[in-house]
């Protein structure tokens, strides 16, 4: 091996660690805090009678354990060589299990908070009559039993793996089919994900896009939805987005990496390969600290309750607050069909 190749081996596996060390802290920090924020708004009054509110607190939940479990490990392993679970079978049987576990339903409940949108936009009222909390506990129960069945085998087939005279590691079984099974498995399981996503996306833009293109003298007549609603919808639409933006390479790549495992590389070629796939797994961790801003930036009622709490929090005149509370709630109870704060392109115009 060339002098040229230590050096950019070198180079690639100290970006590595500084992408963990320091990256992957930012992640876990602002993420903890954005998820609390998000579900300390989210529990207030206004906000508790909403459906999909209940998905996104679940949601919440789902990327905290993921960040308190997957992201906060992989900093410690990768970042600052420390190795806690390799020191007891049963914490890392638990990492890998609560990391994929939480990493599988989690996309199933953005799926679930999706089909929730398309019906309470829906123009039959029996359709909409679907969208409740009844439903929604049921969907979430039976998900959680279901992937929590699915992924026992990761209780029985992971465990600590000697991998040299005086050396072990957490990991899975290293024979090669199940190494197979378990990549091919997510990656059928990811691709699904981002299929259902993005159709429930489009019927139910198509669903919000019929309701603008309505006259405004029969809107009341096809469909009442808060602003909260609209609000709601648009923050589903780019959590969709995000999430398969950063979702399908490092699937992608996983699967790659394992199909190619038993190729002959040269110590550059295989640290290329390393730093590539830890490159697309940090983007993909970023999903997990994103969820807080995007509700910041896209729903005009999450920024009010936010402010609401900074304001209480430093004992500041609230009556600023108050008055624009009163016209907003003025607002929904005289036209509950708010639809022109949604702006939505290649629209007809209103007959």
């Amino acid at each position: 091996m060339s002098t040229n190749d230590d050096y950019y081996i070198e180079i690639l596996n100290n970006i590595s660690i500084y992408l963990y060390r320091y990256g992957n802290l930012a992640i876990y920090i602002l993420g903890n805090i954005g998820n609390l924020l998000s579900i300390l708004i989210f529990s207030r009054k206004p906000w508790k009678k909403n459906v999909c509110v209940f998905y996104f607190i679940t949601f919440l939940i789902l990327s905290c354990i993921y960040l308190n479990s997957i992201i906060l490990g992989t900093a410690l392993i990768n970042g600052f060589d420390i190795n806690v679970q390799n020191s007891n079978a049963l914490l890392c049987k638990l990492f890998h299990y609560v990391g994929i576990f939480s990493s599988t339903l989690l996309p199933t409940v953005i799926i679930l908070a999706s089909i929730d949108r398309l019906l309470i936009s829906s123009q039959n009222v029996d359709t909409r009559l679907y969208s409740s909390k009844r439903l929604a506990y049921f969907s979430i129960s039976l998900s959680t039993l279901f992937w929590l069945f699915f992924h026992i085998h990761l209780l029985i087939k992971v465990n600590i793996q000697q991998i040299g005279s005086s050396d072990w590691i957490c990991d899975f079984d290293l024979s090669g089919s199940y190494i197979y099974f378990v990549n091919y498995s997510l990656m059928t399981f990811n691709c699904l994900f981002c299929l259902l996503m993005i159709i429930l996306s489009i019927l139910a833009f198509k669903n919000v896009r019929y309701i603008r293109c309505t006259p405004r003298h029969q809107r009341k007549q096809i469909r009442s939805m808060t602003k909260k609603d609209f609000q709601l919808i648009r923050c589903l639409f780019v959590l969709v987005i995000v999430y398969i933006s950063v979702s399908i390479a490092p699937t992608l790549n996983s699967v790659y990496t394992t199909a190619t495992k038993n190729q002959i590389r040269t110590p550059l070629q295989d640290e290329t390969v390393y730093f590539i796939a830890n490159l697309f797994v940090f983007i993909y961790f970023t999903f997990y600290c994103s969820n807080f801003f995007i509700f910041l930036i896209v729903s005009k009622a999450f920024r009010y309750e936010l402010k609401r709490i900074f304001f209480k929090l430093f004992d500041n005149d609230l009556a600023v607050l108050t008055e624009e509370e009163n016209i907003q709630k003025t607002n929904e109870h005289l036209n509950v069909t708010v639809v022109n704060t949604i702006e939505i392109p290649f629209c007809c115009e209103n007959k």
